[in-house]
């Protein structure tokens, strides 16, 4: 009897038997169509074997292989094993994720591998790289073929992705493919434009959630045929199979996107180092800010380090950072006269600004100055942002809408005002404020509709917008060189959150956001608004001191037991019943106390969101000096908690959290 071992995407933590029926001869890696209740499925056959635990009179039959989908790989589903195992999920859902939604139907039409096209035209010349860029090129290619991971710690306009595609081009010579990943492919739309333009003639696809379900499966098919040469993707793109794959980039490795935080939690910057150790070839990791874990990485020897000390552009310096005192020069709508006037400035002289908040909506709060109301979300425990466009205010959690009062709900007053800035209300108070200048206004709900936000950044870059306005859209990926001020509004709420992250995530999207001014030879200038002009992390922004930045910080994580000198999970659990998450948890902490391990186990505490979308939210934090220690015991707690069969309780493990 043939029998093939199926991964289903179901809730259980297991695989399936089929019995596979004369004329197939699936192989492991193969997607399958088999009977599964009253339905069918598509699943992956991860194992064949001679024998099942079934008892052959329930056996099922194997209905057929998907015959237009190329198995992959023995090496991409030895990737996915690790997966399961390391973030402690089932094998069926890794799977599904690895694949494009519309390869994981039942039933639709057969797909075929269209044609790629590609950039026309003399591919766009490599520039002469300068002498940090030579020396920072050649030690990413040290290693030559074999794992060789590296740290390209490059300030901002350092000419990083000039190396990158230097080392693409290698890759691509020796008739191997290369995987390019960044945090946010959508962001930005000049770094796929110069791939395109660089490798004119080569085949190159882009991965990401925005595509259309066909172009996503286009593009997993063409890598996993080996017809893509480059792929330029986000995070699920490391998940991805490949014919014949030759070097992984990961660009701004520092940034929490990279991190998955529903369903399989996966780092896509952590799997592709293991991708690329699995498959003995080079990775190398980039960024002005390296996280944490990278930096220690390559400061203990784990990875080499290569470094881009200045800016590649001849008299492109770096811009010079102030903190303008807010408690003197009180801002009016969010906007301080010193900011004003060197917006003013900036506009009379032809030059172009940035003005960066770190919030959306029109304001974060809709207030009551006479009773102290305020708007919150009915079913989370946050407010609700008014949108003064739509005259609505919304949850950013859980997506609640509802009408804007005209009056107090509370106490009937109508001096209802909004308390804070949104970058709505910071567009009304730049086009007051600087008469004569252009704004435009980058974020989220500004660029819902497709291409809104190519056409904007567009119109910014040929001179026809004098100030823009927006979130983190803004803060990386892109390279004007009449932008010469930069203001950042509001940032002061990270300095004291309780998140151990949240001190190097401020730093570093502070330093990205600095590295937009004055990378060509116009000066730059950079205006933080703050409460706290005198705090470190300010003054470490101002001397771009990375180094010392990240030092006493590792320092500060290992006097606390943090990552990356303590590895940690987080056990979340969720209830439309009061108090059942804590109870869940205290349950789990017995049973985490049982198996022991060397592992420390923490006490139940609300999620930092109590409340989400009507559901009651707990965590408990374990840590333990190793992964050696943590691993196996997250996989004994896990079978526990399983086998108790929790119905009222939603539960998940998120193996080395970015949000704890």
């Amino acid at each position: 009897m043939k029998i093939a071992r199926v991964a289903l995407d179901v809730p259980l933590d297991e695989t399936f038997d089929f019995r596979v029926p004369d004329g197939l001869d699936p192989p492991p890696g193969a997607l399958v169509v088999v009977p599964f209740g009253r339905s069918r499925k598509v699943g992956m056959v991860v194992e064949r074997v001679s024998a099942s635990e079934v008892p052959a009179e329930r056996l099922k039959d194997l209905e057929r292989q998907v015959e237009d989908v190329p198995p992959i790989a023995a090496a991409d589903l030895e990737l996915l094993r690790f997966c399961a195992s390391y973030y402690q999920r089932p094998l069926g859902e890794v799977v599904a994720a690895s694949l494009p939604p519309r390869l994981r139907q039942v039933k639709r039409r057969p797909f075929r591998l269209r044609t790629l096209a590609t950039a026309e035209g003399t591919p766009e010349g490599a520039a002469v790289l300068t002498a940090d860029q030579q020396r920072a090129f050649d030690a990413c290619r040290a290693g030559g073929e074999r794992f060789h991971p590296v740290l390209l710690h490059g300030v901002t306009g350092s000419g990083k992705t000039e190396v990158y595609l230097r080392l693409i081009a290698e890759t691509l010579a020796r008739g191997r493919q290369a995987l390019f990943l960044v945090p946010e492919i959508g962001l930005t739309p000049q770094l796929e434009e110069r791939v395109r333009r660089r490798f004119a003639g080569v085949a190159i696809v882009s991965a990401h959630s925005h595509l259309a379900q066909g172009e996503r499966a286009q593009a997993w098919l063409a890598a996993r045929s080996g017809a893509a040469r480059i792929v330029l993707g986000t995070r699920l793109a490391v998940l991805m199979p490949f014919q014949d794959l030759g070097l992984i980039v990961v660009d701004e490795e520092n940034d929490p996107s990279y991190k998955q935080q529903e369903g399989l939690r996966y780092s896509a910057r952590d799997v592709a180092v293991r991708r690329a150790q699995m498959l003995g070839i080079p990775v190398v990791l980039g960024s002005a800010t390296p996280s944490l874990e990278s930096y220690a990485n390559a400061r203990d020897g784990r990875y080499a380090l290569a470094t881009l000390p200045a800016r590649a552009i001849a008299g492109a310096a770096m811009p010079q950072v102030r903190t303008i005192d807010t408690r003197a020069d009180r801002p009016h709508e969010g906007l301080s006269f010193a900011l004003v006037r060197a917006l003013r400035d900036r506009v009379e002289r032809g030059e172009q600004a940035l003005v960066f908040v770190n919030r959306r909506g029109f304001s974060p709060v809709l207030f009551c100055r006479a009773c102290t109301w305020h708007s919150t979300c009915s079913r989370c425990s946050a407010n609700l942002v008014l949108h003064r466009k739509a005259r609505e205010l919304r949850c950013h959690h859980c997506g609640h809408r509802e009408p804007a009062p005209e009056r107090c709900p509370s106490c009937g007053a109508a001096d209802l005002a909004p308390l804070g800035h949104g970058t709505q209300r910071v567009e009304d108070a730049l086009r007051a404020a600087v008469p004569g200048g252009r704004v435009e206004r980058v974020d989220r709900d500004s660029t819902v509709r497709k291409g809104a936000l190519q056409d904007v950044l567009s119109r910014y870059r040929s001179g026809d917008v004098d100030i823009l306005v927006g979130t983190q859209m803004l803060a990386k990926g892109h390279d004007y060189p009449r932008l010469t001020l930069v203001g950042v509004l509001e940032s002061d709420g990270a300095l004291f959150s309780a998140d151990f992250r949240a001190a190097e995530r401020l730093f570093a999207q502070l330093v990205q956001v600095s590295g937009r001014a004055g990378r060509a030879e116009r000066p730059g200038e950079v205006l933080i608004q703050t409460d706290f002009p005198g705090h470190p992390l300010y003054a470490a922004v101002a001397t771009q001191d990375y180094a010392r930045f990240a030092d006493e910080a590792l320092e500060e994580r290992r006097v606390a037991g943090f990552p990356p000198s303590a590895h940690i999970a987080l056990l979340r659990a969720e209830s439309k019943r009061a108090g059942e998450p804590r109870a869940f948890l205290r349950h789990a902490v017995d049973e985490a106390r049982a198996i022991g391990a060397g592992v420390e186990v923490f006490d139940p505490v609300p999620a930092p969101l109590e409340r989400k979308a009507g559901f009651e939210r707990a965590q408990l934090l374990v840590r333990a000096r190793s992964r050696a220690a943590l691993q196996p015991f997250l996989a004994e707690w896990r079978a526990r908690l399983t086998a108790r069969g929790e119905r009222g309780v939603r539960w998940s493990l998120d193996v080395d959290p970015q949000e704890a």
